[in-house]
This record gives C-alpha cells, structure tokens and sequence, in this order.
C-alpha cells in the first residue's frame, strides 16, 4: 500500500512540474476523486486562492445524482464548474488531473468542462 501511494505522488508531482511550466498566468483547474465523491476547483496560483469549485456534496447536484462516484455525476460537476468558471470571467485554464489517470470520471470531469465552454 505504501508503494502505490509513493507512486501516485510521484505522479502528482510530476504532473504539477509540467503544469507550472505551461500554465503562463493561467488558472489551475484541478481535480479531487474519492471513492464516493468528485471535487473540481479552480484556482489562481499566483495570488494562492480559489476563485471556483463545485462538487458532488453540494445540495443542488446531490438529490439530481443517484450517486457522486460514476460518470455522470463527474460530468455535472464538469458542467457545474465551467458555468460558475464563466460567471467569473475566466475561460482558460490549465488542467491538472493530479495523480488520477485521465480515464473514467476524470475524463468525463474534463470533456463536461470543456462542452460548458473551458478552454485546455
């Protein structure tokens, strides 16, 4: 178990160093998978702040899902975050899928994002 979570953090290392390298001002969309939830925010690391997120625990996407840990939900939280991502004036971010490979809910996250109007 211990080499599996060295692992993953490896890996979300190695995807934050390549993220910092192209990012050129642009906010950080990331992404949290639990297993019986998905987090998405979007976050401004010049100044350190969150300027959005959304997420499978709030009230309103809640009693719409059966649950918070399949695609679909992952794609109304994709969706979800791309308008208030709108409201707040940002368009373009840089996709950071932590140590999750990009398959599943992350990718369902990712294509809703992108279908709401982020561009990455």
């Amino acid at each position: 178990m211990a080499n599996s979570n060295n692992a993953f953090e490896r890996r979300r290392d190695r995807v934050r160093r390549s993220i910092k390298k192209v990012a050129n001002g642009r906010p950080r969309l990331s992404v949290f998978r639990s297993s019986k939830q998905i987090y998405a925010q979007i976050i401004d690391d010049a100044n350190g702040h969150t300027i959005v997120a959304a997420s499978t625990i709030e009230k309103d996407l809640k009693g719409t899902l059966k649950t918070g840990a399949d695609t679909a939900a992952a794609a109304a939280v994709g969706k979800l975050v791309a308008e208030r991502a709108k409201a707040a004036g940002v368009k373009e971010v840089v996709f950071d899928r932590g140590g999750y490979v990009y398959h599943g809910r992350v990718k369902a996250l990712a294509d809703a994002a992108r279908e709401g109007g982020l561009e990455f």
